[in-house]
């Protein structure tokens, strides 16, 4: 990637001078510290405009450490040659430190003949550094665009602005606020607001394609808009990603990384004038969420293949400019700070531990600012929703009442952002996840998951059915869940229904399918094995019908689960809970490998280097390390000598650091197990031509979104008493009342016989005569009466 020409970085006195100027006087136009740092936030981090640099870092750190404004200095370092971004390789930089403004906890500075990132090129990297008797400090940028290395290297200046200019889908955004069937509502102030998706897929781009990058997400969607634009027919497995007209992509924030690793930005030589640096391209391996927020508006360069943010534009574009755009939802994970934020952030940042590491001190003023200007920016990449994850999470320390209260303040602050994208400004779909009052012990029992929307009326949320712990493996599931299911028909339009996601299969695959008592048998109608039965628990025409063609709310798969592909926990960035987190992973073998994909010589390759040779092998370590886990109270010294004394390739002098070494393998041999490609040629004709019928199906009435109308003329039921059989029916009328729609599905159990005269006597006022089939699970008999085996389904239709 071209670099072009070192000019010397130099401070633009003027430009300074105004960005000093600029700060005075938003501190003099607000009474509240709040407002006045909303505004401030807006021109931290660097920003490229009209052909300078300019800087902003918020450090009351060294206010509090007494450091002179003169040891202060804008470190820059550009690059001497071409950046060969796939490569291990020394870069040679120019390095020039500039004096910096400082205005009460603020430093400002313009430089000119600064060079910024491009798609074609890398710009100079930058931080804001200071000198102390014991050498040089440095502090990153919390707001950066940028962090090809990751965030523990410094940030790269990028050209926002060009990016924002290049975009392909430019037309799609002026188009917002005069496309009806893209925006139907509207804000306060008149902004139009994206209008939610009628069928939702979540992907994990790490796993999505063979490269695991936003580039080659972004080129299968580009290759489905062209066979669809041709009207060629899908393959099997390019089925498994249409038919939606929204997509989730799980976090591709930058991540925290693994302190037992090496670097992938490490100091060489050091003249002065010049820095010489070893650096690789970031391979950490992560589901998405271990964030450390700052650097929270880049891009997890790990899922870029170029180090170019345009990556997820790209994809967005891609998206967008398909035949039926689909709209983009950024999932943001606020909430889960990992520990080694600390090392990034200063401690205003904090207010204390944390469930998953750090709690953010949401109550400071300007922590507070930061924290929506990163969304903001994050949004800024064009994305059309946000998921706020975790929404129950973001508390703070009352200490009148000596307890964590709900930051509901916080989250109708975070409702208000509004983005701008190709010169469009616009109000996003928002969604929360929220299971309050988690994590009080009967959450489950006690959460309504409409607290936000009642606060916000625009808004979603996850609904019941699709948070947290969905087992719908064990038999008895779809009975025991009807009472949340009743919830989902009754209120459910703005819901996000449906049982697979990232962490209800991971759910699943960490029960233990072998225990007799204590939980529900596993429903032996869903397959002759643990990895089929799970694959048609998360996956099948019953559920999917029930979402699709009857339910309310916006239906959502994983794309896992569509593709039947395995999925777990994935995760190298942790040196300390490592080995816990695969033992908590132990029933994966079960659920998930088969003998024949363990055999494969392409599959578990550093598993099998270790010395595991055999599934059953493999499966009885893992059994043996969740046990010891457990009896030791995470003890890796004591584990070991423990796992010593049974057999298993490491020998009777088993390690601490052998246990580490074991689950790192694992980590990344599962990654490799849970990528895509390899289940691309295993994809069933059928089965995916009819999983996409159904989702046309949904497209093709998106008035099925709207509550059922129990207290009108449509009926939502299960049959009682069961008769070994969950048998789910209903009946919905289109608002215009043109289409009625016969709906019977068995969820789990033995086969049963339906028909419309046989529903009568579940819903004695819906008509018997003028039905025609409109849908039928594959392997459906459509006579005149229908037998259903377990997860089987079928709508009729009819027209009054």
């Amino acid at each position: 990637m071209s670099q072009g020409r070192y000019s010397e970085p130099t401070r633009d006195d003027d430009a300074t001078a105004e960005l000093v100027e600029w700060h005075d006087a938003v501190v003099a136009a607000y009474d509240d510290d709040f407002e006045a740092a909303k505004e401030l936030v807006t021109r931290l981090g660097a920003h490229y405009v009209d052909g300078r640099g300019e800087f902003g870092f918020w450090t009351p750190e060294l206010l509090d450490e007494g450091v002179p404004v003169e040891a202060v200095s804008l470190e820059l370092l550009t690059p001497v040659g071409e950046i060969d971004y796939g490569a291990d390789e020394e870069i040679e930089f120019h390095r020039d430190r500039l004096p910096v403004e400082r205005n009460g906890a603020y430093h400002w500075v313009a430089v000119s003949n600064v060079r910024a990132g491009t798609r074609d090129r890398f710009g100079a990297f930058y931080r804001l550094v200071y000198e102390t008797d014991d050498g040089w400090e440095t502090i990153a940028d919390p707001l950066a665009y940028s962090v090809p290395f990751g965030a523990f290297a410094p940030a790269e200046l990028y050209d926002w602005e060009s990016l924002d200019e290049s975009r392909a889908d430019r037309e799609y955004f002026q188009q917002l606020g005069t496309d009806d069937e893209r925006v139907s509502t509207t804000g306060h102030d008149g902004l139009p607001r994206v209008d939610p998706a009628n069928a939702m897929v979540e992907i994990h781009p790490g796993t999505a394609t063979e490269d695991g990058t936003l580039g080659g997400l972004a080129r299968q969607y580009e290759s489905i808009g062209e066979t669809l634009g041709s009207g060629a027919e899908l393959t099997p497995a390019e089925r498994n990603f249409a038919g939606y007209d929204g997509i989730q992509l799980m976090p591709v924030e930058p991540l925290t990384e693994n302190r037992e690793f090496e670097d992938y930005w490490r100091e060489q030589s050091d003249d002065g004038d010049s820095l010489t640096v070893a650096v690789d391209r970031p391979d950490m391996i992560n589901w998405g969420y271990d964030i450390v927020v700052s650097a929270y508006s880049a891009t997890n360069p790990a899922v870029l293949e170029t180090g170019r943010p345009d990556e997820l534009v790209d994809f967005i574009a891609a998206c967008h400019t398909l035949p039926d755009p689909i709209k983009v939802v950024f999932d943001v994970a606020l909430g889960h700070a990992d520990n080694r934020g600390a090392e990034l952030l200063n401690d205003y940042y904090f207010e204390g531990p944390g469930m998953y590491g750090k709690h953010l001190h949401y109550k400071h003023p300007t922590v507070r600012a930061v924290l929506l200007e990163l969304q903001r920016r994050r949004m800024d990449y064009g994305a059309d929703g946000i998921r706020v994850d975790g929404a129950q999470d973001f508390t703070y320390y009352d200490p009148e009442t000596e307890e964590n209260v709900h930051d509901d303040a916080f989250l109708a602050e975070m409702d208000r952002v509004t983005q701008e994208v190709a010169g469009t400004e616009y109000r996003p779909w928002m969604i929360y996840e929220d299971g309050r009052p988690w994590p009080r012990e009967d959450w489950e029992l006690a959460s309504s998951y409409r607290s936000l929307i009642e606060r916000h009326p625009h808004s979603f949320q996850w609904s019941p059915i699709t948070f947290a712990h969905n087992t719908p493996a064990l038999l008895t599931f779809w009975a025991t869940k009807w009472w949340r299911v009743k919830e989902v028909c009754e209120f459910g339009s703005q819901w996000l229904t449906g049982v697979a996601n990232h962490d209800t299969i991971r759910r699943g695959t960490q029960i233990d399918p072998t225990v007799a008592f204590n939980q529900s048998p596993v429903n032996p109608y869903l397959g002759e094995d643990y990895p089929e039965t799970l694959d048609n628990a998360y996956n099948n025409p019953a559920s999917s019908m029930f979402f699709y063609c009857f339910s309310p709310g916006v239906p959502m798969d994983f794309i896992h689960a569509n593709m039947r592909a395995p999925w777990g926990f994935i995760r190298d960035t942790d040196s300390i809970w490592n080995v816990k987190v695969v033992s908590d992973e132990s029933k994966f073998c079960y659920w998930q490998v088969r003998e024949e994909d363990f055999a494969d010589p392409d599959q578990f390759r550093r598993i099998k280097a270790l010395g595991f040779t055999e599934r059953d092998e493999l499966l009885t370590f893992m059994n043996a390390l969740s046990a010891a886990v457990t009896s030791t109270d995470y003890d890796l010294d004591v584990m070991a000598g423990m796992l010593s004394a049974m057999e298993q390739p490491f020998g009777d002098d088993l390690s601490a650091s052998d246990l580490e070494e074991y689950a790192y393998a694992w980590m990344r041999d599962v990654h490799e197990f849970a990528n895509l490609a390899n289940w691309y040629e295993s994809q069933d004709d059928e089965r995916t031509a009819f999983d996409l019928r159904v989702r046309e199906f949904r497209q093709e009435r998106p008035w099925l979104r709207s509550d059922v109308d129990f207290e009108g003329d449509e009926y939502y039921g299960y049959r009682h008493p069961t008769e070994a059989t969950v048998l789910y029916y209903g009946f919905r009328i289109s608002p215009d009342g043109d289409e009625q729609l016969l709906f019977a599905a068995n969820m789990e159990g033995v086969p049963v016989t339906v028909s419309p005269a046989l529903l009568q006597e579940e819903m004695p006022d819906v008509p018997t005569e003028g039905w025609e089939v409109a849908l039928a699970a594959p392997g459906v008999d459509a006579g005149e009466e229908v037998e259903l085996a377990n997860s089987q389904a079928i709508v009729w239709r009819r027209e009054p």
